[in-house]
């Protein structure tokens, strides 16, 4: 079957689902449970580091909000990069920068240092995220696009609850430092991104690579076919056109900024910021004010660790909700969701520490928010032309962890005067403010390939 006059979209939509964009999928997924265990093991490393430190809350503080300094330039920069330069390389070198970086924080012998490295750390991180989103909502076709992406983010949940369990078993065995020379080691993955994981077709036509495109879609199809055992694959069907963009590095910047794509900049930046502003002001503080309530430390990163299980069926029904109810209703009800049952844990303390509330109440709530995430992630690079996907994600995740940021601090400075029921019904507001926003300005993006969201539509 002659292909070569159809375009990069048509010829990846009608592929079907494959053992091929399974190990895509697997790789990419591990690059990001990866990731978001470095990310997370600052929560139960922190009290250990600040000992042995002689750290004050404030230092302490500062530490633990270093990578999302990072992760707020990472974001910035790596979309800018993937639409002028390719995702392939800027996904490959977010991942050597972590590990090098992780690397790193295990010689730290100060704060200050290990600041500085928490720092290039969260560059890594900050980059890897939006282009694995990116890249998986190239390669895989519409009909799975929104589950297979939720799905990747369900890494997350999953390595938050392995940096706990890593950390409760190593922590008292090798010490923090040789934890962050173990998260270190999968920074090899790099190895089989590079020999496994193509570079994105529909960046490379859009590109001008044409003939590079078309080398790389033959190697894809003639792997699908490999792995279902067919000699022949589906008829390619024609899809809309969309308008090639100069590739200079600005271009992106100034095209999510256009009229055209205007509106959803400004819904999926206020998304962004609000629900990681509520979400990492409560979680950066679950262990702590799990001991505020009268909880030893072992029982807060015990509690910790098993609320977070909560955030694992959470993700799960949200890659299924996402292909049959849509991105918009399943992102509003888990924002929602999130938000009333953030308000019921921060109650607990008024019942004197129920346990039972207190479980209860947190597992639905990280149930519902690590839903919103898995919704977002899918969501984000939907909203944008190839030639800006990688952009408009990178800022969008860029303004969330501004969010991130200010979120502890905000934390921080309201819980002295309104206690920790005061700090939950603020979480519990950022997550309303940010499901508003979605329900009056957001679009549904289901079962719509990238091209058809596009509004440069040409021809």
């Amino acid at each position: 079957m002659e292909t070569r006059g159809f375009s990069a979209a048509e010829r990846l939509e009608r592929l079907p689902i494959s053992g091929y964009h399974r190990i895509i999928f697997i790789i990419i997924a591990l690059a990001f449970f990866f990731d978001s265990m470095d990310l997370a093991m600052m929560t139960f490393l922190l009290g250990s580091i600040k000992t042995e430190f002689g750290l004050s809350t404030a230092q302490a503080g500062l530490l633990a909000s270093s990578s999302f300094f990072g992760m707020v330039v990472g974001a910035s920069l790596s979309g800018m990069l993937a639409d002028r330069f390719g995702r392939k390389p800027v996904f490959q070198w977010s991942i050597v920068l972590w590990g090098i970086a992780s690397y790193l924080c295990s010689t730290a012998q100060n704060v200050e240092t290990l600041t500085l490295f928490r720092i290039l750390l969260g560059i890594g991180m900050g980059m890897e995220f939006p282009i694995a989103q990116s890249m998986l909502s190239e390669l895989i076709p519409a009909k799975k696009r929104g589950r297979y992406i939720a799905l990747m983010d369900g890494f997350w949940p999953l390595g938050f609850v392995a940096a706990g369990v890593l950390s409760y078993f190593l922590l008292p065995v090798i010490g923090w430092r040789d934890i962050f020379l173990v998260l270190a080691v999968p920074a090899v993955f790099v190895l089989a991104i590079r020999f496994f994981i193509p570079e994105s077709p529909r960046w490379l036509e859009q590109a001008g690579h044409h003939d590079v495109a078309d080398k790389v879609l033959l190697r894809i199809e003639d792997r699908v076919r490999t792995s279902l055992g067919r000699s022949q694959l589906p008829e390619p069907i024609r899809l809309p056109r969309v308008a090639s963009t100069p590739g200079h590095f600005f271009s992106a910047l100034r095209q999510i900024w256009s009229p055209l794509y205007r509106q959803r900049t400004m819904m999926i930046w206020s998304v962004w910021f609000f629900a990681l502003l509520g979400f990492y002001g409560l979680t950066s503080w679950l262990s702590a004010l799990l001991q505020q309530s009268g909880f030893a430390v072992t029982q807060s990163v015990y509690y910790t660790v098993l609320i977070s299980l909560g955030g694992i069926p959470g993700f799960l029904m949200a890659a299924w909700l996402v292909e049959r109810w849509g991105r918009k209703p399943v992102c509003v009800v888990t924002l929602l969701g999130g938000g009333v049952m953030a308000f019921l844990y921060g109650q607990s303390a008024v019942f004197g520490g129920n346990v039972s509330l207190l479980i209860a109440s947190g597992l639905l709530m990280q149930f519902f928010l690590f839903g919103m995430w898995a919704v977002l992630y899918t969501y984000t690079p939907e909203l944008y032309p190839t030639s800006a996907r990688a952009t408009g994600s990178g800022f969008a995740s860029a303004i969330g962890r501004v969010g991130s940021l200010l979120g502890p601090m905000v934390t921080g400075l309201v819980f002295p005067m309104t206690g920790q029921g005061g700090v939950f019904a603020l979480g519990a507001m950022c997550f309303a403010i940010a499901a508003g926003v979605v329900w009056v300005f957001g679009m549904e993006t289901r079962g719509k390939t990238l091209e058809e969201l596009s509004e440069a539509i040409v021809g």
